[in-house]
């Protein structure tokens, strides 16, 4: 033995590896392995290369790097034994792929056994080509294979099938030289040779078209003729099934006709009978014989045919669904809803199966069938549907709840045929699951019961029965406590009666018990009790002999560890103690609110502070209108979730203002220095008037009551100013830059506004090209609003065409373009461009205006683009 061979047989390796206990001992027999075999290499020994490659194959599928071994591969397949060239085709397609560049010294070889005397070395070089081949490989070898496609043997046109779909995948240009040679695959009476040659056809018709057209016509009718015979034919042992015939190559005949017939009706045509003798002969009671009824179904769906004969085919996915097989059940229900589209009223049928698919125990099999349902909605079953969901969102599983909710509720909006129906619906959904219900879906509701004032009556005394049951659901709760601040005099007098309901008792402390128990409730979160405190008063003013009560209950928030529940309770506390002559027009009922601009800011359809010439919008996948990006997709850059939003009303959502409550300004003890939020005030939100000013010094008290306690004193101050008939001089000067109610601005207006609203222009962006001046201008009584006129004059000697200027602000901003006064810009300054904007700043006083530009024009026909940032506007915009 040569003392630099590795001695050890495969057998001793394998043994010896899987002896070991840790993966430190398998490292190191694996180590001494590769270490006898590199020295075997070196020396060259040709009487040990196969077993030392054998070994390495064993030692790659460990996961342990055999690069080394690589050249081996070659060395063996270039050797003339069989044995040495098995072993070697197999370490090629092991440890090879086709990226690697020794690959192309395999090519020869390749060639030379492809064309070898040897049918069994033929084999092992088609399989080798099979699985590596590269497009350079591919581009030398296709002859070879071609006429290989034509072996006598069996076995061998089998093989170059395979790898002529390898070859046409890689290299599509060389579809055309397998067309007719695979047409004459399709009739083969070796179900191998023909599989494959089925396979071949499949491939080249996907990739080129002119093959396509080639086998429609030439092919079509054997092909059926093929299925038939497979089809009729009797018991044959060697390819059946579970007792259908070679179920494989049925589905891949049943594949290729769907290919032939989608888009063609003559062919189509000359499939209708046989597609219809599958659907109808095959047994479904083994999964062979499922497994071809899909695919006919599947290919009758995607050919030009009948209605009848795609009822046929719902009706086989009908049979499916009552399978005890959750994959046959998954599948047929992707299948009907693609099939939907085909025949509505033949999956209409099925729609009592498809119910009982959403309370399946598999988790995959509800959700599926969940969305087949919603595609199956219209206005004549959207009632039914509804109602057979609801009654399961009682019993359906915790997890599944929040995907049932969201589309009972999109079910209820949709198709809601009248408001009273809606509102039971979705009282019924809030007292099930309220707690899954999105806080888009309560909102809208709301929406709803506000446009709806011959239904507040009969609202309001429905959401107080479902909350003595439902207490636990968030969401009920929130919209319960509204309607009863609203329409809670409607609740004690039983007001606005319809004849479909019974009188209920309920006197006022009852209603106040209700709101009260909202605020005590452990669970509730801040959102829950600020809509509370709101409705509590709005109630001290419906209710007066509750009226002390209810300033109890608010005087116990004064000392609560949420700045924003302990602003509202001094602010309100203050409302009914001192100002009980204003109190009753601060908290009249909420004016109607525009259904339809609550759904175009719930659609996303309204404008967004990015300003350009008019786009259309992009309707996505999931149901959001984006507005149109491109160009203005790189210009951004300010648009990213990191931008913080607007605190205006303009940009957010507009039933948190109504409801008094502001989300973003929740504070806990780790945020007591910070200054209350603007908006927090609750007079000023009731009134839609505006926001107070940030507080003024930085350096609060960290002490959390003082902090309230100096929001209150501005709040005191502005109500003193109301309640008084005639305001003496002694009365305390409201704060600077608050909007007095009576007297329009406050009589300390800022410096800024004294001077008045004019700035000098401004040169904010200059190249060799194009010089842009910007000239500000405010409006009276409006100091978040910038007017801007902007001048574009071109410094080159070349006149510029189809001149577009875009613009992007952040969030906080909103930016508005008016139409330019033209689109060419004259050369050498002889002219100018001029375009108007108006930019409405939400942070005023806190943050300056910023802005990204880019123009685009033509000079000489080329396309030139400019871009910037700018930064230096002037102050006190």
């Amino acid at each position: 033995m040569n003392p630099f061979s590795s001695g050890t047989r495969l057998r001793d390796m394998i043994r010896s590896i899987r002896a070991c206990k840790t993966a430190a001992e398998e490292r190191a027999v694996v180590r001494k392995e590769c270490a006898d075999i590199r020295a075997s290499i070196n020396e060259d020994d040709p009487h040990y290369r196969h077993r030392n490659l054998a070994k390495l194959m064993f030692i790659h599928m460990l996961g342990y790097p055999t690069h080394f071994g690589q050249m081996e591969c070659l060395k063996l397949i270039a050797s003339a034994g069989f044995p040495e060239k098995r072993i070697g085709y197999l370490g090629l397609m092991l440890l090879l792929d086709e990226r690697q560049e020794v690959l192309m010294l395999v090519t020869n070889s390749l060639k030379q056994d492809l064309n070898h005397s040897n049918q069994y070395v033929v084999g092992l070089a088609l399989c080798a080509l099979g699985n590596i081949c590269s497009a350079e490989m591919a581009r030398d070898l296709a002859p070879e294979v071609e006429r290989l496609l034509q072996f006598r043997d069996p076995n061998i046109r089998k093989k170059a099938a395979l790898c002529s779909v390898r070859i046409v995948r890689k290299v599509p240009d060389l579809a055309e030289n397998f067309v007719n040679t695979a047409a004459s695959l399709l009739k083969e009476k070796h179900h191998g040779v023909l599989i494959t040659g089925v396979q071949l056809c499949y491939e080249l018709c996907k990739i080129s078209d002119e093959a396509l057209e080639y086998f429609r016509k030439r092919c079509t009718e054997g092909l059926v003729k093929t299925l038939r015979d497979i089809a009729n034919s009797s018991y044959q042992p060697e390819y059946d099934v579970a007792g259908i015939t070679d179920p494989f190559l049925h589905i891949r005949l049943l594949k290729l006709l769907r290919v032939l017939g989608q888009g063609d009706a003559d062919a189509s045509d000359l499939m209708t009978d046989i597609l219809a003798q599958v659907a109808t002969k095959t047994e479904s009671n083994k999964n062979a014989g499922n497994a071809v009824l899909y695919e006919c179904v599947d290919t009758i769906m995607g050919i030009e045919d009948t209605s009848s004969l795609r009822v046929l085919a719902i009706n086989i996915l009908g049979k499916f669904l009552s399978n005890r097989d959750n994959n046959i059940r998954y599948v047929a229900l992707n299948m009907l809803m693609k099939a939907i589209s085909f025949d509505d009223q033949a999956v209409q049928r099925h729609r009592a199966t498809i119910l009982e698919c959403v309370k399946d125990s598999d988790a995959s099999i509800r959700k599926r069938a969940l969305e087949l349902v919603y595609l199956l909605v219209n206005e004549n079953n959207a009632k039914q549907l509804a109602k057979e969901l609801i009654d399961y969102l009682e019993v359906s599983d915790q997890e599944f709840k929040e995907d049932l909710c969201a589309k009972i509720c999109s079910i209820v909006e949709r198709f809601s045929p009248e408001k009273i129906w809606y509102i039971d619906q979705m009282l019924k959904v809030l007292s099930e699951a309220g707690n899954f219900v999105k806080d888009d879906v309560w909102h809208a509701l709301i929406v709803v019961i506000s446009n709806a004032s011959e239904l507040h009556g009969y609202t309001v005394r429905a959401l107080y029965r479902a909350l003595m049951t439902y207490s636990e659901q968030e969401t009920l709760v929130r919209v319960a406590i509204w309607c009863i601040g609203e329409y809670g005099d409607l609740l004690i007098n039983n007001g606005g009666m319809l004849n479909i309901e019974d009188p209920i008792t309920v006197a006022e402390s009852d209603a106040v018990d209700v709101v009260e128990a909202a605020i005590k409730r452990h669970n509730s979160d801040m959102t829950t009790r600020a809509m509370a405190l709101v409705s509590l008063l709005k109630l001290s003013s419906r209710f007066p002999s509750c009226s002390e009560r209810i300033k109890d209950i608010i005087a116990k928030q004064k000392g609560s560890l949420l700045l924003e529940l302990q602003q509202r309770a001094i602010e309100f506390n203050s409302i009914i103690e001192r100002h009980k002559n204003i109190r009753s027009s601060l908290v009249e009922r909420m004016p109607v609110l525009d259904e339809a601009t609550f759904n175009g800011r719930r659609a996303g359809s309204l404008p967004t502070s990015v300003s350009s010439t008019s786009k259309p919008s992009v309707n996505l996948p999931n149901g959001v209108t984006k507005p149109y990006a491109s160009p203005l997709v790189d210009l951004l850059d300010l648009s990213s979730d990191d931008v913080p939003a607007a605190t205006s009303s303009s940009g957010g959502d507009f039933l948190q203002d109504l409801l008094g409550v502001d989300l973003g300004s929740s504070a806990a003890l780790s945020n007591q220095t910070q200054a209350p939020k603007a908006g927090t005030d609750l007079l000023l939100d009731l009134l839609s008037i505006g926001s107070p000013p940030v507080a003024q010094n930085s350096s609060a008290s960290p002490d959390l009551l003082s902090a309230a306690k100096d929001n209150n004193k501005s709040s005191a101050a502005l109500l003193d100013v109301l309640s008084s008939p005639t305001p003496p001089s002694s009365t305390p000067a409201v704060p600077a830059g608050m909007v007095d109610l009576l007297d329009g601005l406050s009589a300390n207006p800022s410096k800024q506004e004294e001077k008045g609203s004019s700035y000098p222009p401004v040169v904010i962006y200059e190249s060799s090209s194009v010089k842009i001046e910007f000239c500000f201008s405010k409006t009276p009584g409006n100091p978040q609003t910038t007017n801007i006129q902007a001048t574009f004059v071109n410094l080159s000697p070349n006149t510029c065409t189809d001149f577009l200027f875009q613009a992007a602000v952040p969030k906080f901003l909103q930016l508005h373009l008016d139409p330019a006064s033209s689109n060419t810009l004259p050369a050498s300054g002889n002219g100018a461009i001029t375009q108007n904007l108006r930019v409405t700043n939400s942070q005023h006083g806190k943050k300056s205006l910023v802005m990204r530009i880019r123009m685009g024009y033509k000079v000489d026909g080329k396309d030139v683009l400019e871009e910037g940032q700018i930064n230096n506007f002037p102050r006190g915009l």
